[in-house]
C-alpha cells in the first residue's frame, strides 16, 4: 500500500487513531450499560452484549490497520474510555430509553463523520476506504436497533440526541486536533467544483 503524503498522510493517521479511539469509548459505554441493565432491564442484555462484540471487533480492526499507517492509539484513550464508561453508566440509570437516545445519538454522530471519512479516502486510502464501509454497515444496523426501540419522541430524545452528539461531535474533533474540520471543507469545495 502506498500511502499518501504531506497532509493527507497526517488526516489518514489520525482517522485511524480516533475510529480506534471511539470504538474503545463504545466498548466502555455498552459495558457499564449492559452491568446496570442485567439489575434493571436484563431483556435487552442479549442486544447489548451484541453490539458490544461488533464494537470490540471494530476495535481490533482500527488497532491492525495503524502499524501500515504510521498511525498510534489516541492521546485521550483514558478520555474515551472513562467517558464512554460514564456516559453508559448515567445513561442506563435513567432507563431503558435514554440507553436507545445514547446509541442512537452516538452512532448517528459517527455515522456522519464516517460519511466524510469514506469521502475523503476513496482516492487516497482505497483499502481503509473498504474496511470503514464495512464497519459503517453494523454501526448502521446499531442505529437501527436503536431507533426502532423507541416508541416515541419528545423533548427528552431530542435533548439526548443533541447533547450526546455535540459531545460526541467534540470528542472526535479533539482527538483528530480539527482535521475533521478540515475534512468537511475540503469535500464542501469538492463538491461544488462538480
Amino acid at each position: 500500500m502506498l500511502m499518501p503524503a504531506g497532509r493527507d498522510r497526517t488526516t489518514i493517521q489520525r482517522i485511524v487513531k480516533v475510529n480506534h479511539a471511539g470504538e474503545t469509548g463504545a466498548i466502555k459505554i455498552y459495558a457499564a450499560q449492559i452491568t446496570v441493565a442485567r439489575r434493571l432491564f436484563p431483556h435487552i442484555v442479549p442486544v447489548l452484549e451484541k453490539m458490544r462484540l461488533d464494537e470490540i471487533n471494530h476495535c481490533v480492526l482500527f488497532k491492525d490497520a495503524m502499524p501500515a499507517r504510521g498511525a498510534r492509539p489516541c492521546r485521550v484513550m483514558s478520555l474515551w474510555s472513562l467517558g464512554g464508561y460514564v456516559l453508559g453508566a448515567i445513561t442506563a440509570l435513567m432507563g431503558e430509553r435514554v440507553v436507545w437516545i445514547c446509541t442512537e445519538a452516538v452512532e448517528s454522530t459517527v455515522h456522519h463523520h464516517l460519511l466524510d471519512q469514506l469521502a475523503f479516502l476513496q482516492s487516497r486510502d482505497p483499502d481503509l476506504h473498504g474496511l470503514i464501509a464495512s464497519i459503517q454497515e453494523e454501526e448502521l444496523d446499531h442505529l437501527r436497533t436503536a431507533q426502532d426501540a423507541q416508541e416515541s419522541k419528545g423533548w427528552l430524545h431530542f435533548a439526548g440526541i443533541f447533547i450526546i452528539g455535540s459531545v460526541t461531535s467534540l470528542m472526535i474533533w479533539l482527538s483528530t486536533w480539527g482535521d475533521t474540520s478540515r475534512m468537511t471543507r475540503e469535500l464542501v469545495d469538492a463538491a461544488k467544483k462538480h
